[in-house]
């Protein structure tokens, strides 16, 4: 075990909870995070996640505590995560089928992106926070379905958070396109808890209706009749364990997610939390 976690953050708006919660664990327990985003630019935290006090209208409570206000801030205004990795420069693209050299351009991705999994061998987990810019470019992130198939062939832990749930969901085998959480046990923003509007990102000046699909019902289509999507509703936390994969619902379960990740890769927990 190499104590190297890769994290992958929105550059549309990450929720600092889901962050911060995890990484105070990990940077506890000895462990160095590198940090990634789509471009390489410095990701940003969604406003409501930086002030204390901020009213959640679906949970009808306040979701950010002055303790992890004040640490998203503090996180946003340090280096740490200045220079992130830029998972397009990094990871290749797939070719389009119409391509005119589309066999020789597919093989050509293969074999870059092997090489690319082999680079992921010295992390030891895979951490995605989430938050509305999840919808943006986490989900349907080519790249990063790749980076998700990469940890998944080399049988180490896949973390998402919230929204970013949802790549689970998405990231396929370019040749079977099974889900890759078929017959797995997730869990994911509930629909009860999803806004009815005012889905706002970074670098947008403007607020959306609800999020641009229901988490829950994709989720509960891609685990199949022998999975299982929890929701959790009612209850503070809902965070699954069904190795490779450990899910987080939502703010609540930040620090949970961090916690479960220690015990995965120190003690070798495989299941939890249904």
């Amino acid at each position: 075990m190499t104590k190297k976690i890769l994290a992958f953050v929105s550059e549309w708006g990450y929720w600092g909870e889901e962050l911060v919660g995890p990484l105070e664990v990990l940077d506890a327990h000895g462990y160095e995070t590198v940090f990634m985003t789509a471009t390489g630019k410095k990701p940003r935290a969604l406003p409501p996640s930086k002030n204390a006090g901020y009213f959640d209208p679906p949970l009808r409570k306040v979701v950010t505590s002055e303790y992890y206000a004040e640490k998203t801030r503090n996180l946003e205004q340090s280096e740490r995560i200045d220079n992130p990795i830029s998972l397009n420069d990094w990871f290749p693209e797939r070719p389009y089928f119409n391509d005119p050299e589309f066999g020789h351009e597919l093989e050509k991705y293969y074999n870059m992106r092997d090489e690319c999994w082999q680079q992921l061998a010295e992390y030891d987990a895979l951490l995605i926070p989430g938050g509305s810019g999840a919808l943006v470019d986490i989900a349907n992130n080519q790249r990063l379905h790749d980076v998700v198939l990469g940890f998944r062939h080399h049988d180490k832990l896949i973390a998402p958070i919230c929204y970013a749930v949802g790549v689970l969901a998405f990231a396929r085998d370019y040749t079977d396109r099974k889900s890759i959480i078929w017959g797995k046990h997730v869990t994911g923003h509930a629909i009860e808890y999803d806004y009815k509007d005012g889905t706002g990102f970074i670098n947008v000046n403007a607020n959306f209706g609800p999020p641009f699909y229901p988490l829950e019902f994709i989720l509960r289509d891609a685990t199949g009749p022998e999975g299982q999507y929890h929701g959790g509703v009612g209850r503070t936390t809902s965070t699954i364990l069904d190795y490779p994969f450990l899910t987080g619902r939502s703010t609540q379960d930040s620090r949970l997610v961090g916690e479960k990740m220690i015990e995965v890769l120190e003690q070798g927990l495989r299941r939890w939390g249904w």
